[in-house]
């Protein structure tokens, strides 16, 4: 069988360099195309330049309709815009990385109809899927660390989540805050109870648990590091820590990159990596969920490849066995 042909559209920000670098490592798929208009006859290299010697391949402002898999790494709200006016093959599979088509109410497009992208939660809606909506990276953390309450339907009393993100998370793009002088040395939050992400995990909490009718109340704050989520949540839980960690090791005994630690977890054990790692510990009546990924690849391009391999019937962790930049 031959290689999958790969497209890449918004080819030159962080998770479009994240996603080239994977699908160069990946035994079953060849990229051909970087779609850039600003950067069109220039080496893919030039902008991502961790790839040095990896890879010639030029941004180009010309696409081919008829790939395989096309990846969207688009701002938000710029994917339904292209796919309005451009069409591909009927064969061609679409993993879009923006939230444009993340909740119901936008999961229909065109006549495509976009399947949320979480393996957690739905892998085998993902197998069959031919359009997938890639998850955000703070709702992949913050899901990961509640899908297996909700599941068995113990939420019953507001959730409180406080996380941290790296500066990649905003982007190339600058702005007032992503720049070195006011990052470096610098906490803050952002977004306090309205972030955007909210709306998929709101989506998600109700659909395992329909009779969830608290708050999730979210607090998300940016860090003085490139890369990485570290989220910690609680909420009011009768059990004992042992029927917790019971709990959610049975709902992730059969993920391939989501892992539950017996003991404390630190965000470097994932940079680098598209693992969740998990821990558990009981404060009286709460239960304190830690959570950590990297915002880059289980957060958008990891994941993105994770159900790449889910719809087409590869092993889910071709292409991602990946180290930590522990040290």
């Amino acid at each position: 069988m031959k290689n999958l042909e790969i497209g890449i559209i918004g080819g030159a920000g962080y998770t479009a360099g994240e996603l080239i670098r994977l699908l160069l490592n990946h035994p079953e798929t060849n990229i051909n195309f970087v779609y850039s208009t600003s950067n069109a006859g220039n080496k893919v290299y030039k902008v991502h330049q961790d790839l040095i010697g990896d890879t010639e391949i030029s941004f180009t402002n010309e696409i081919n309709t008829e790939v395989d898999v096309l990846f969207l790494c688009l701002g938000h709200g710029n994917s339904t815009a292209f796919l309005a006016k451009n069409s591909f093959s009927s064969t061609t599979k679409i993993i879009d990385l923006s939230n444009d088509f993340r909740l119901t109410a936008d999961k229909n497009f065109e006549g495509k109809e976009f399947v949320y992208g979480l393996p957690e939660l739905d892998k085998e809606g993902i197998k069959a899927a031919k359009y997938i909506a890639n998850p955000g990276c703070f709702a992949t953390a913050l899901q990961l660390a509640i899908l297996p309450l909700a599941a068995n339907g113990l939420l019953q009393n507001d959730v409180h989540i406080n996380a941290v993100t790296g500066a990649t998370g905003a982007g190339t793009s600058l702005s007032e805050t992503t720049h070195f002088t006011w990052r470096d040395n610098n906490f803050s939050h952002y977004k306090a109870f309205n972030h955007q992400h909210l709306g998929e995990i709101n989506q998600t909490i109700h659909q395992l648990q329909a009779d969830f009718k608290s708050e999730i109340n979210f607090v998300p704050n940016r860090g003085n590091f490139s890369r990485g989520i570290f989220a910690t949540t609680y909420t009011k839980f009768n059990g004992s820590i042992e029927a917790a960690t019971k709990m959610y090791k049975e709902y992730y005994k059969d993920a391939a990159f989501t892992f539950v630690s017996d003991v404390d977890i630190h965000m470097k054990q994932v940079v680098n990596t598209n693992k969740c790692l998990i821990h558990l510990a009981k404060h009286n009546n709460k239960l304190l969920i830690t959570s950590t990924i990297d915002n880059l690849l289980k957060g958008a391009s990891g994941q993105a490849i994770q159900n790449m391999n889910l719809m087409y019937g590869f092993e889910e962790t071709l292409g991602l066995n990946l180290k930590a930049n522990y040290f």
